[in-house]
């Protein structure tokens, strides 16, 4: 039997396929927590990554922001064979080695990672839409960060465990390519992987913002397309969403048999505490089965720390939280 996410320990966790984890996350009654981190970014520690530390502080899911799967790469963490691994210490000029389990030539990054924290991996992939409006210049977009079957394949292959397409500002991201590219990335990367759609923003997009960027009828497009997630934007982060038309669209993610994920994408996450604890409260209420906070905190890279702490309280007790703080990756 599939233990509930909260309870699992790190073993657990790696050894479920994509059905099996979303069991537990349904299991647990809106106690997971998703936590973002930019892939390039300097660690906020020096000598610890950024998915270390989002674990570290209570994170169930590590999602890799902006990570490339041509030239798969998280900062802090460059493989060089064997059974070693570095962890760059910045501000001094040199690399440390640090011991690690055993890794072949040539290892995922991915694979890497899951093994340091003991967490199932997601990626963001990202369905641009050339035609669209802009507020502003388009951002540039790496072969790599799109969302397209062959990418999707790829990132499976490396040991992602669940893809989430959706859009960074100012990619242009809507939410039609994102139903658009569904259905082309569910038939190339089979049955079994966990797929997440939505937008915890604008992206950049003039036509699809604030209220206007999700309905009732984009959400069964998604899960019509093989979305297994549904990510709606939390209550108080954009403009428009209250907790009354956020709870509605969860009713509308949970009557179409897909989980619903709130997120913090507008860098809120990097507010005080209490914010943090209000939104917790809101998204709880609202039905959410997961609960995503963003990866921009003191700087863009991983939220503030204390943040992805107490919101992991809130949705679940000191208890738990501790537990799962404490709970050591060799479990």
């Amino acid at each position: 039997m599939t233990r509930r996410i909260l309870d699992a320990s790190a073993s657990d966790l790696l050894g479920m396929t994509g059905r099996e984890l979303l069991t537990s996350i349904r299991s647990a009654e809106g106690r997971t927590l998703a936590a973002e981190v930019i892939a390039p970014a300097a660690p906020l520690l020096g000598d610890v990554t950024n998915a270390e530390l989002a674990r570290a502080f209570g994170a169930d899911i590590i999602l890799l922001n902006m990570f490339d799967v041509l030239a798969p790469h998280v900062e802090g963490l460059e493989i060089i064979g064997d059974d070693k691994f570095f962890l760059r210490t910045y501000g001094q000029g040199r690399a440390v080695r640090a011991p690690s389990s055993p890794c072949s030539e040539g290892a995922p990054v991915v694979s890497m990672l899951k093994k340091l924290t003991g967490r199932p991996v997601a990626i963001n992939l990202e369905p641009v839409d050339e035609g669209e409006r802009l507020s502003g210049p388009q951002a540039a977009l790496p072969e790599g960060r799109r969302a397209t079957p062959a990418n999707a394949k790829l990132a499976v292959d490396q040991g992602v465990d669940m893809l989430l397409i959706t859009g960074n500002p100012a990619t242009g991201v809507t939410s039609s390519s994102i139903a658009e590219s569904l259905r082309g990335i569910r038939a190339a990367v089979g049955p079994d992987p966990i797929l997440a759609a939505g937008k915890m923003h604008a992206a950049g997009s003039l036509s699809d913002a604030g209220s206007d960027m999700l309905d009732a009828a984009m959400i069964r497009r998604w899960i019509d397309g093989g979305a297994d997630v549904v990510l709606i934007p939390a209550p108080g982060t954009v403009p428009g969403f209250t907790p009354e038309r956020v709870a509605s669209l969860v009713e509308a993610v949970h009557a179409g048999g897909a989980l619903a994920m709130t997120s913090i994408g507008t860098s809120q996450e990097g507010a005080d505490e209490g914010t943090i604890r209000q939104i917790a409260l809101w998204c709880k209420s609202c039905g959410a089965d997961i609960h995503h906070i963003g990866d921009s905190g003191y700087s863009p890279g991983i939220a503030a720390p204390e943040n992805i702490l107490a919101y992991s309280i809130v949705i679940r007790g000191r208890r738990h939280a501790w537990r799962r703080m404490a709970s050591s990756i060799a479990r």
